[in-house]
């Protein structure tokens, strides 16, 4: 249920960022994510490039503190470039409309955002309930967001898997064999829980930056002509 809210907030950032792009661009630039609540706030109040110039220094000074942005360099920096950014467009008819959107959008985004940290707080307090937490804490790589993941997918029931290859083809892990004839051909498997085969893979890539044997494994793939994604599936596969 977490992974569909942040769906809906990555189509509503990618919305949110067209729409900007068609009369205000300039606030992509001055915050290094736009899926955070300073960037919302900023949006919401000031929805136009003539109305973020309008605003007095001093005031915007106490915007960036009020949300803890620190660094005097980074905010005297947003505040120049505010100051001497130029239009895109002086056109009403671009302007009023994509503002319009702009202000609908960053009030869904920000619900987003609280949904998630809301959704988050209910499984950390979930996942460290459960006997089994300290080991998939323990996991290279697995961190907040996937030693929950795992944990579920493992379960608590030992005897629901007899080997790791079972794991393997339940999860869609395993690659299917065909054979027809003479003809033998191996091809991804499609009737999975998919959710839990991606929560492997991109366990995996994590592991390949934080672990010295899985990025030795990863690299021992790449050597063989392998791609990114087949070497990663590969590491899961074994």
């Amino acid at each position: 249920m977490r992974r569909t809210i942040v769906s809906d907030k990555v189509r509503c950032t990618n919305r949110l960022t067209a729409a900007l792009k068609q009369y205000y661009p300039q606030p992509l630039g001055w915050f290094d994510a736009i899926d955070t609540v300073i960037f919302c706030e900023f949006t919401q109040r000031w929805p136009s490039l003539a109305q973020a110039k309008r605003a007095r220094e001093a005031t915007l000074r106490k915007f960036f503190h009020s949300h803890n942005a620190r660094y005097t360099h980074i905010i005297e920096n947003r505040i120049e470039s505010i100051k001497t950014s130029i239009s895109l467009t002086d056109d009403p008819g671009v302007i009023q409309p994509n503002q319009a959107l702009v202000l609908a959008l960053v009030q869904q985004l920000a619900l987003f955002i609280d949904q998630i940290k809301a959704f988050d707080k209910q499984i950390e307090v979930c996942f460290h309930s459960l006997e089994d937490a300290s080991i998939f804490k323990s996991l290279p790589g697995a961190g907040k967001q996937f030693s929950p993941r795992l944990l579920v997918a493992f379960g608590e029931n030992r005897d629901r898997f007899e080997t790791a290859d079972s794991l393997n083809q339940y999860a869609g892990i395993a690659p299917v064999t065909e054979r027809s004839g003479t003809k033998t051909w191996v091809h991804w498997r499609y009737s999975c829980p998919k959710f839990l085969r991606q929560t492997f893979i991109e366990w995996t890539r994590e592991t390949t930056r934080r672990s010295f044997w899985a990025r030795a494994y990863y690299k021992q793939q790449r050597e063989r002509g392998k791609s990114h994604q087949m070497a990663i599936r590969s590491f899961v596969v074994a």
